[in-house]
């Protein structure tokens, strides 16, 4: 089922037409890199925080407030111009294990992000930021740090994208 959406929207017009125009496919990585850069350097520098490497001035809470809109919109960035890659070649990225891994890693490493922002005011109103927050937040960063190598190693592996 799954595959005939895939082949489906791989023979969709609009997409076709995209995946067709350099000018176009280059803006869409560029939209997609801007996006993850967005997304995981926001989401690295509160993990950071909450870990105690970086901004030891910064209120953790005041950190977060600031960076999370830019983590979102990152996200958003990254999940559209993704999808609009991922459609060009949707049959061959859906074959493609290393592409499944890539998913995974990033659809928890969302969820270790929603945790810690979730849990940052009440982290922050702490005296000191629990061991326990340390954890997720240390998780958090290696899921994001795999998420990106696992990204870098798609076309490398299974010759997609």
């Amino acid at each position: 089922m799954f595959l005939h959406f895939c082949a489906w929207l791989q023979q969709n017009s609009v997409i076709i037409a995209l995946d067709n125009s350099v000018v176009l496919s280059a803006l869409l990585e560029i939209c997609h890199y801007t996006g993850f850069f967005l997304l995981v350097g926001t989401i690295a520098i509160v993990d950071l925080r909450i870990i105690g490497v970086a901004g030891r001035g910064q209120d953790v809470t005041a950190l977060g407030k600031q960076l999370f809109p830019w983590m979102w919109t990152g996200l958003i960035f990254a999940f559209v111009s993704g999808f609009l890659m991922f459609a060009g070649d949707a049959t061959d990225f859906a074959l493609a294990s290393v592409f499944h891994i890539k998913v995974g890693v990033i659809l928890l490493a969302i969820v270790f992000g929603i945790i810690v922002q979730w849990n940052v005011p009440t982290w922050g109103a702490m005296p000191s930021i629990p061991v326990g927050a340390k954890l997720v937040a240390f998780v958090s960063l290696v899921l994001w740090i795999g998420a990106i190598l696992a990204a870098v190693e798609v076309p490398a592996i299974s010759g997609v994208g």
